[in-house]
């Protein structure tokens, strides 16, 4: 997270950092002055429309969140993060709100984000990172919905307008192929899988986006979790190919089985899958990350061509990496990939904004 950029040109955020500080003066011993030894800086966003900046005085900061009403609504963060923190998963509490601004004052997990933890990480690292990973998801699907908060179901009509973002974002608009009547089937018909295997999987809270960039090394040890607004109630492996297969990492298929097999052994010990083999929770695992990468290969092309978000574009390549190590191991998913393979990465690999030697290395490679 950036701590470099001051904005108090900028009329909002002042609004803001204005806000948090007359509320943070009621409190004795903080300075009712933004300007007497107080710090402004804006964090890193992410892929909406919120905003967040860090708000620091001495040896005490907070978190402040700008999400303009009529783009953002921050009345499920609010829900969801009160849900989270009865469960035990340590979530920015919410200290005060204004909901007719899309202002929030949270407390400040930190910013050792685990993409950051990772990247840096030996393997044994690496290992217990995952692991205290796995413990929040664990508590979160312990329950069938979320403590004091109606989250909606991960449903058909969802499922189905998500996957629709690849062939409407990432084919049709960034790439600029145009599909064929059978090639439009092919998809649908692929769609229609997906789904239905989502659906027959056992169903709990689902974060939607649980990965490197939204988890955090708070500084007691414990994981913190952030971005969790979208939770729904949807298929029980979502979360965990969020996690192990992030779209901002990429780890051996293998080691990734291997982890698999690890989180259904304490699900198992949890008895949250007691009538569910490896080899059954496995297969759902590897289809739901066909499902998700298809989703994020849509959004990442939507989040440039639209939003005007280019960095997104980097991810691309390994997104489709993603994508290709979960066909793999599946008969039926072969045709796909093929095909994916012959239309879409020679397109990939000439398009102007790609990086052509990260496309190259996804032709290349040959996953078993």
């Amino acid at each position: 997270m950036d701590l470099s950029i001051t904005t108090t040109r900028d009329a909002r955020a002042l609004q803001l950092r204005n806000w948090a500080a007359a509320i943070l003066a009621e409190n004795p011993g903080l300075s009712a002055d933004p300007a007497d030894g107080w710090r402004f800086a804006k964090l890193a966003g992410d892929a909406s429309f919120r905003r967040y900046f860090r708000l620091q005085r001495e040896r005490q900061s907070w978190v402040l969140m700008d999400a303009p009403p009529a783009k953002e609504d921050v009345r499920p963060f609010i829900a969801v993060a009160g849900g989270l923190a009865q469960l035990g998963i340590r979530v920015p509490r919410v200290l005060a709100a204004d909901l007719d601004q899309g202002f929030l004052l949270l407390d400040d997990l930190g910013d050792r984000l685990y993409l950051g933890e990772l990247t840096a990480a030996d393997p044994q690292r690496v290992d217990q990172l995952y692991q205290a990973a796995f413990q929040p998801l664990l508590r979160l699907q312990s329950v069938s919905e979320l403590p004091g908060c109606k989250l909606p179901p991960y449903d058909r009509t969802l499922l189905h307008s998500e996957l629709r973002l690849f062939d409407q974002w990432f084919i049709a608009e960034l790439l600029g192929v145009e599909l064929t009547q059978s090639e439009q089937r092919m998809l649908h018909q692929l769609y229609d899988e997906l789904i239905e295997l989502a659906l027959a999987q056992p169903q709990c809270p689902v974060h939607r986006d649980y990965h490197s960039r939204n988890l955090l090394l708070c500084a007691d040890g414990m994981v913190g979790v952030i971005d969790f607004q979208d939770a729904v109630i949807g298929p029980i492996t979502y979360d965990l190919v969020s996690l192990l297969k992030d779209c901002y990492l990429f780890w051996p298929p293998q080691q990734v089985s291997r982890w698999v097999t690890q989180y259904h052994r304490l699900a198992q010990n949890a008895a949250l899958l007691s009538e569910v083999s490896p080899e059954q929770f496995l297969h759902w695992f590897d289809w739901i990350g066909v499902q998700r990468h298809l989703k994020v290969l849509g959004i990442f092309s939507r989040l440039f061509l639209r939003d005007g978000k280019e960095g997104y574009l980097a991810d691309l390549p390994r997104v489709a990496r993603h994508l290709l190590a979960g066909c793999a191991p599946h008969g039926p998913l072969q045709p796909f990939a093929q095909w994916f393979r012959e239309r879409l990465l020679p397109r990939m690999a000439t398009h102007p904004r790609l990086d052509a030697v990260a496309v190259q290395a996804v032709v290349d490679e040959k996953i078993e």
